[in-house]
C-alpha cells in the first residue's frame, strides 16, 4: 500500500511533474512522498560553552548507548506473523464478541478472518510505528536547526540518529517478517506535519518529545508485554531505551524555557495539549484495518461498542492508561498543568486524567528503560 506524491507549491527550484505539479529535485512524479514546508527560523550559535549539565549528561548517555541495527539484532530469526503476539489484542476479542450480535457485519466471519484481522492489526500498528519514527527523525532534525542552545543541538543530533535507526528497524521488520505496510494514519500525519510546519521551535519539542514520545512508550510497552517473539522483543526494548531519553530531553529543555514564558504564551501551549490529547484518542480507531477486511469502521464500531459495554471496558483502555500515566506527570513537571489558574488541570479533570498526575515522570525514571546498557553489562559479566 503506497501513498501518492503530494506537492504543495514549493519554494526554491522545482521541476514540473507529469501533470504540471511542481516536484522537488530528485523526486519522481509518482514517488510516495509529501512536501512539508517549515516556517521556523534556523539558528546558528557561536556560544559553545557547555552550560546545561542535565543536557550534557543526557548527551553523554545517548552517545554511549548507541546500538547497531545489523549487529545487535538477530535478523535470522523466523517469524510467524500469526503468532507474533502471545494473546489476542483487545480489539480482536471484542470483534469476536461483536460477531455474535444479530445483524453484525462480522457475523459470517470464521477463524480464517479473525486470524487475518490479527495479522492486519499487527501490520497496521508496526506501520504507524515506522511512519511515526520517520516523523520523529525529521522533528529532531528540526530541533537541531531551531533550538538556540548548543547543548540541546548536540542532544537533538543524537536523537535524529536514534530515530533513523528506529525507522529502519520497523521498516525492515515489516518487509522481512510481517508483510506490506499500511499508509500513514491521517491523525498521526496531521500531528507530525503540524509540528514540522509550526514556526515555534518549542512546539516541536512539546508535540514530539512530550506527547508523541509518551504515546510511543505506551504503545511499545503494550506490544512488548504481549510478545515473546525474540527479535521483536529485543527491538522494542532497545527502541524504548532511546525513547525514554528523548522524553527526558523534552522535559529538561522545556522546563527551563516555560519558566520564562508569559501567561498568554503558556495558554497557547495548554490549548495545544488539550487539542492533541483528543486527537490521540481518535487515532485508536484504525479505520484502515477494517477497510482491508472488507468492512468500514462505521459499520463495525456500534458492535464493538456494544461488546465493550457487555464486558465492561473499551478496546483501548489499557493502552490509553499507559499513555496518560506518562503524559500527565511529564506535563505537570513542565508547570503547564497549573499555569493560568489551573486551566489545563480543569480540562483534564473533566476527562478523568488527573489520577495519573503523581506517576513517575520520565525525566526521573528514564534510566530504568536502558535495556542496551543492561544487555552490555550482562554480556560483560558472562565473559
Amino acid at each position: 500500500m503506497t501513498e501518492k506524491f503530494e506537492a504543495p507549491q514549493a519554494a526554491g527550484p522545482a521541476r514540473e511533474g507529469a501533470a504540471g505539479t511542481p516536484t522537488p529535485v530528485g523526486v519522481g512524479a509518482g514517488d510516495p512522498v509529501r512536501v512539508v514546508h517549515d516556517h521556523a527560523d534556523r539558528i546558528f550559535s557561536w556560544r559553545y560553552e557547555r552550560e546545561r549539565p542535565q543536557l550534557v549528561t543526557l548527551y553523554n548517555k545517548a552517545s554511549a548507548s548507541q546500538w547497531n541495527s545489523v549487529t545487535d539484532l538477530d535478523w535470522s530469526v523466523d517469524v510467524d506473523p500469526e503468532r507474533v503476539t502471545d494473546d489476542e489484542p483487545p480489539v480482536l476479542s471484542l470483534a469476536r464478541r461483536a460477531a455474535t450480535i444479530p445483524g453484525s457485519p462480522l457475523a459470517s466471519w470464521g477463524e480464517k478472518e479473525f486470524t487475518q484481522l490479527r495479522v492486519e492489526m499487527l501490520k497496521a500498528q508496526l506501520s504507524q510505528f515506522m511512519h511515526g519514527e520517520q516523523g520523529a527523525m525529521m522533528t529532531a532534525a528540526k530541533i537541531v536547526e531551531t533550538v538556540p542552545w548548543i547543548d540541546a543541538k548536540y542532544y537533538a543530533a543524537t536523537q535524529t540518529m536514534d530515530e533513523a535507526r528506529h525507522t529502519e528497524v520497523f521498516a525492515r521488520y515489516l518487509s522481512d517478517k510481517v508483510g506490506d505496510a499500511y499508509p500513514m494514519s491521517p491523525f498521526l500525519q496531521g500531528q507530525i506535519f503540524g509540528l514540522l510546519e509550526d514556526s515555534r521551535w518549542d512546539i516541536a519539542y512539546l508535540g514530539m518529545q512530550i506527547i508523541i514520545e509518551s504515546l510511543a512508550l505506551a504503545a511499545f510497552g503494550e506490544l512488548l508485554r504481549r510478545t515473546s517473539e525474540p527479535l521483536l522483543a529485543k527491538l522494542l526494548r532497545y527502541v524504548m531505551s532511546d525513547e525514554a531519553r528523548h522524553v527526558a530531553f523534552g522535559i529538561v529543555s522545556l522546563n527551563e524555557l516555560y519558566r520564562g514564558m508569559s501567561s498568554a504564551e503558556l495558554k497557547e501551549r495548554q490549548e495545544f495539549l488539550i487539542d492533541n490529547t483528543m486527537r490521540n484518542r481518535m487515532r485508536s480507531t484504525t479505520p484502515e484495518v477494517w477497510e482491508t477486511m472488507g468492512v468500514s469502521v462505521e459499520e463495525v464500531m456500534p458492535g464493538l461498542l456494544q461488546a465493550a459495554g457487555e464486558v465492561g471496558h473499551g478496546p483501548f483502555v489499557a493502552f490509553q492508561r499507559a499513555f496518560f500515566s506518562k503524559l500527565v506527570p511529564n506535563v505537570r513537571k513542565l508547570g503547564l498543568l497549573d499555569a493560568n489558574d489551573g486551566y489545563l488541570r480543569n480540562h483534564w479533570a473533566q476527562s478523568g486524567l488527573l489520577e495519573f498526575e503523581h506517576a513517575d515522570d520520565t525525566s526521573a525514571d528514564f534510566e530504568s528503560y536502558d535495556a542496551v546498557a543492561a544487555d552490555r553489562a550482562a554480556a560483560t559479566s558472562a565473559a
